[in-house]
């Protein structure tokens, strides 16, 4: 069924039975990981490399575990284990943000987007993981339970590939990145 009817008063839940506000922090976050989720299947699409497809696919995989946790956890969901992440999920982020800088060295400028097209869905949907980091820690705030800190690093080192992958999709491209002139 694609439909319900059961959130056409602004309240819904997450599979506990427990009926929250659409408006509810948890919603919010799991809405914007979503998003996010959602924006990368649209990148692994484009004209991007191989490895960076292979990436974003494990990504997405791990974003689903987030959601889990967020539904599980913040909602109070008694019916299953919540899912982790693997305790190395942070450490394979970085060991690959610290490969893409070997070969792409990180400018200490601004830039302004677009130099690609690869590089500019890249970017774009670094500024929805932070969106969705943002929420995700809002979310946390408000929360008697609280979320297993690796998924907030995991997602805090999220952006940080998406802007070291875009950076490295430039290189492969041969394209400048043009830098603000605040004229």
């Amino acid at each position: 069924m694609f439909y319900t009817r059961k959130g056409d008063k602004g309240v819904c839940d997450l599979g506990s039975g427990k009926r929250v506000p659409k408006t509810d922090a948890a919603i919010a976050a799991v809405g914007a990981v979503d998003e996010l989720n959602s924006l990368l299947g649209l990148v692994r699409n484009q004209r991007i490399s191989a490895h960076a497809k292979h990436l974003l696919f494990t990504v997405q995989e791990r974003l689903f575990i987030i959601q889990a946790q967020i539904a599980i956890l913040m909602m109070g969901e008694k019916k299953g284990i919540s899912p982790s992440l693997p305790n190395n999920a942070v450490e394979e982020l970085e060991t690959i943000v610290d490969g893409i800088e070997q070969s792409v060295k990180p400018g200490k400028h601004f830039i302004i987007p677009g130099a690609c097209e690869a590089s500019a869905w890249l970017d774009c949907a670094r500024t929805i993981a932070r969106r969705a980091e943002l929420a995700v820690i809002v979310c946390n705030q408000k929360s008697k339970k609280k979320l297993d800190p690796l998924a907030l690093m995991y997602l805090n080192r999220l952006s940080s590939l998406l802007y070291a992958l875009a950076r490295a999709e430039v290189k492969r491209a041969k394209k400048k990145e043009p830098r603000p002139s605040y004229r």
